[in-house]
């Protein structure tokens, strides 16, 4: 309890407080006031209605601080911002409960000077300027909206990422259209879980959104329910693009796979280099003798026949095996100007005696004049194998296959066609056919890999690579490479 002195000064400093205060009833009579308020009436406060007192009303004003506190029980502020058309000669601006137990016993109501309410609304709307430019400028896309979906925060990344207006966004569109199918669902689902981040949050959790043009965009999502006495008023969220990872992490495993593939060719070439030096021993000795007895010895017609025809396939079995040991050479990557027509002649020569090619017509339209291109010739030859073995592989042991070479009419780059008589590519395959582990083939018929090495082999050279339906049958791959500069053109052609 107090003493009496501390009551006495507690009075003395409310009657000497330069604001006007009252105390009121939950009816609104007046309880009690401090000596300010002496000046603003010739009647004796205590005992009336304040609203009769001060504002010749016959009930409590609209705009009432003491009136809006008793609906919510707690203290209240008014006039609202851009509402202070009802000042009377005792503005209550501000007003809080007096509580006995649980129960609201009286009412504090005092005013507050205009400028200082000015003044306060003044700061409010800087801060609530600064934090809309604050989400606005985030590099993610911010959205808000109520419980119903109505949107009332939409920055301009989203306008970007959304690819709606920011009118339509507040105006018309509803939060679930920017997920597909019941993808706004899910959200709130996993939102109002434990499992994310805690109740009312999310933390990095991976769903799509859905753009205007229909685009389902892969999103990072960190959001938070907006609460209000325990009551959910409102969503944020915040949307990361994952379109830019997505694109690196996929790049980074084809170079992974070009890494395994060129140290599983390494290795192939190493072997086969081993096995052409291996064959080439007893092709000489075949070689030697067989010339020896066509030198020492009277021989009948059908014998020395029969002895020319070994030497001449063994001397196409070391032809093969010298074409061998250059296809499967290990070098540095090395760029120079290269005969491409060469470098197509000599992959074909290493192919066309495969059991696969026993039924195949193939066709060769080279240009003679053919500028050189500049390139790395070894991966020529892994890049035209590719693409030879996939067309003869699709015409399943018969069709034509036809090799053109031609200079564009632009003079900047050469362009070469490997087409096929097979039964063509599907348009779903089209769109895919250059991505890893893509295959048409059977399962264990093929890797998904040879396609999109190739890809990558043009792409590396600053070229371009496309495939297409021929209008009559089978499919054509595209292959444009840069001319090598005229000052190179005189140099060694690097075969």
């Amino acid at each position: 309890m107090r003493t009496e002195n501390e009551i006495k000064y507690l009075m003395k400093a409310i009657d000497a407080f330069q604001k006007r205060l009252i105390v009121i009833s939950p009816d609104f009579e007046i309880l009690a006031a401090n000596t300010p308020i002496a000046e603003l009436t010739d009647r004796e406060p205590v005992g009336n209605y304040c609203y009769e007192l001060f504002n010749d009303r016959s009930s409590p004003c609209d705009n009432c601080a003491a009136r809006e506190a008793l609906a919510d029980k707690r203290p209240s502020v008014c006039p609202k911002p851009g509402s202070l058309a009802q000042k009377g000669l005792m503005p209550c601006y501000y007003a809080y409960p007096i509580y006995n137990g649980e129960e609201i016993e009286a009412f504090v109501s005092m005013d507050f000077d205009i400028p200082t309410i000015d003044l306060l609304e003044e700061k409010l709307q800087r801060s609530n300027a600064f934090l809309e430019k604050l989400l606005q400028s985030a590099v993610d896309c911010v959205v808000a909206a109520d419980m119903s979906g109505n949107i009332f925060l939409f920055n301009e990344s989203a306008v970007d990422l959304f690819g709606y207006s920011l009118k339509e966004a507040l105006s018309n569109l509803n939060v679930r259209d920017i997920y597909p199918g019941d993808g706004a669902y899910e959200v709130m689902k996993a939102m109002r879980g434990p499992s994310h981040g805690g109740k009312g949050r999310l933390i990095t959790f991976h769903t799509n959104g859905l753009a205007k043009s229909g685009e389902q965009i892969p999103i990072s999502l960190y959001a938070s329910v907006i609460y209000e006495d325990g009551k959910e008023i409102a969503s944020i969220g915040f949307f990361h693009d994952l379109r830019n990872r997505i694109k690196i992490r996929k790049e980074l495993e084809t170079t992974q796979v070009q890494l395994l593939q060129a140290e599983k060719m390494a290795s192939l070439g190493k072997l086969a280099a081993g096995v052409a030096h291996q064959i080439n021993n007893p092709l000489g000795g075949i070689i030697l003798f067989a010339k020896l007895i066509l030198e020492e010895y009277d021989l009948e017609d059908g014998v020395k026949n029969d002895i020319e025809r070994i030497l001449k396939d063994a001397d196409r079995c070391r032809n093969i095996v010298k074409e061998l040991l250059e296809f499967t050479r290990q070098t540095r990557h090395l760029m120079r100007p290269n005969d491409l027509n060469h470098a197509l002649k000599r992959t074909l020569f290493l192919l066309e005696s495969q059991a696969l090619f026993q039924n195949i017509e193939i066709k060769e339209d080279l240009d003679e004049n053919l500028p050189r291109a500049n390139s790395d010739v070894q991966q020529m030859y892994h890049l035209f194998m590719n693409l030879i073995l996939n067309a003869v592989q699709a015409m399943d042991g018969k069709g034509t296959l036809t090799l053109k070479t031609v200079a564009n009419p632009d003079k900047n780059h050469v362009q070469i066609e490997i087409s096929d008589t097979g039964p063509g590519i599907s348009e779903e395959a089209l769109t895919q056919l250059f991505e890893p582990f893509f295959t048409t083939k059977e399962e264990g018929k093929g890797t998904g890999l040879g396609l999109s090495l190739a890809y990558n082999i043009v792409e590396n050279h600053g070229g371009s690579i496309s495939a297409e339906n021929n209008p009559d049958q089978g499919a054509i791959f595209i292959i444009k490479l840069p001319i090598a500069h005229k000052k190179k053109q005189g140099e060694e052609r690097g075969e």
